[in-house]
Order: structure tokens, then sequence, then C-alpha cells
């Protein structure tokens, strides 16, 4: 089966469409699926955005906050638990059979996918296949209901719901509250220190479980992961909430490998 491969032209930023750009794929040799160097891999899923999203701010939306997410986040996997794990993600399509060789599948800007009929019915495949789906930085209705329209179709007949607050927060570290996870440029410096004012909210913990009761899918709804794990050594973000996003983070991974 042909691989769909990441689409970036360098030096432009055009509307292209991503299924035209699989000769690119030179421009990431190190994040190609199904060359599995570590034990764990964890793997960012590509796809095509909708035309009302445009290409993205400076590169695709599905690779928004790659590399430095994925370089601080992995690091600290190797450092805090046992796992041998890959210091980077590969990048892998629905469309390619080695998504079925990743337990933790990441999707940053679900809002702005793209799926077609043959993507969504094969995410449902990996899902029920055992892979485990954490979509992540998707904020406010609009883009609620490009992903909740997807999920449907991908898993029909199974409910989002909002997950107690013990399905996740108490894995490999346990976690006494939630906190909503910004993104960098939702941070403001104030006469009392830095203030947060996300553009929706409140920040909702959902999931999807399969009829046994297994999570399939970790939904971060108005919170932002992966740039508190882009911007851990950037001083203007603060330590706790990266510190928090990486347990988070870890718990997910754990999940994903044991479930």
């Amino acid at each position: 089966m042909n691989v769909l491969r990441p689409w970036v032209l360098m030096g432009v930023l055009a509307v292209l469409s991503g299924r035209a750009l699989a000769a690119e794929a030179t421009l990431f040799p190190d994040n190609r699926p199904g060359l599995p160097t570590h034990e764990v891999h964890m793997a960012r899923l590509v796809y095509e955005h909708a035309p009302r999203s445009g290409w993205g701010p400076g590169r695709a939306w599905w690779r928004i906050d790659w590399p430095e997410a994925e370089h601080h986040f992995l690091a600290g996997v190797a450092r805090y638990t046992a796992m041998d794990v890959a210091p980077d993600s590969v990048h892998v399509s629905l469309l390619d059979d080695a998504v079925f060789e990743h337990p933790w599948l990441f999707a940053q800007q679900p809002g702005r996918w793209r799926l077609s009929d043959t993507e969504t019915a094969r995410l449902g495949e990996y899902l029920r296949r055992g892979g485990f789906l954490v979509v992540d930085d998707f904020h406010g209705p609009d883009d609620w209901q490009v992903f909740r329209d997807a999920m449907q179709e991908a898993l029909p007949g199974l409910a989002i719901v909002d997950l107690e607050s013990d399905v996740l927060l108490n894995i490999h570290y346990s976690l006494s509250q939630r906190t909503q996870i910004p993104g960098r440029r939702h941070l403001y410096s104030t006469a009392d220190g830095i203030q947060v004012q996300m553009p929706f909210g409140p920040p909702r913990w959902r999931g999807i479980h399969d009829e046994d009761g297994r999570l399939m899918v970790a939904i971060n709804f108005n919170m932002d992961t992966g740039d508190a794990w882009e911007h851990a050594d950037d001083a203007a973000y603060p330590v706790a909430m990266t510190s928090y996003a990486y347990r988070v983070g870890i718990n997910y991974l754990i999940y994903a490998l044991t479930h």
C-alpha cells in the first residue's frame, strides 16, 4: 500500500493537496513508519487539512509543535520511565498499514482535519484493533463539530463521554487535580505574574470507550498539551504546567501500552 508522506514545500507557504505530496518523504527520512529502532515509537497522524483551515502557520496543521514537542516530551519519557522510547515521532497516514504497528497515535488540531471515507474507516479499524488515539489542541464549537462528526463515522454507536478523574490521572503518576494546559500564545505577563487567557473554555477531558470499557480515544479539548511540551525550555512558559503536561502524557502512553 502506498504511504502518504508529510508535505512541505521549502520556502513557500501554499495551499496544496496532501495526497499529491507523497514524493516529499525524503524531507523527513527519520520519521518513516514501519522502520522500528526502539521498542516504543510515538506516532503522529498525517492528514489533509480542510479547505477552511488553510495550510497552516508556517507548517502543516498536522505537525504543529513538531519537532520540539516530541524532542522534549520523549526525552522526559526516557528519563522518567524504563521504556525504550524513540527520541522522535514517526509520521503516519491512516492509509498506511504501518499505522497498526503503533499503539499510540497523536493528532493535533483535529478540528482542521479532512478525513476521506477510507481514512475514517481505517481510524475506526485502528481503534477497535487495540490502538489508542490522543487528540489535542483544538478549541471551540466549530473544531468540536468537525472532530465529533469524524468520530461518529469512525466509531458509530459509541458515545463521547466526560472522563472520570481516575481514568487517566492515576496510571504512572497520581495527579490530584486537572489543569487547563494553555498554548504559549495564550500566556500574558502582568504585574501579578503570568496570566492565562484561553480563547475557549472550560477545558474538557473526554474520551470514547469500546464495548468492554477500554478507553480508545483520549480527548484534550480546549487545551494545548503539545505547546507545553514544545516550550519546555521557554522561560516564559510556566514550569508547573510543563511538568503537568509531561506527567499527563506519560500516563497516556503507559495506558496505551497496557490496555
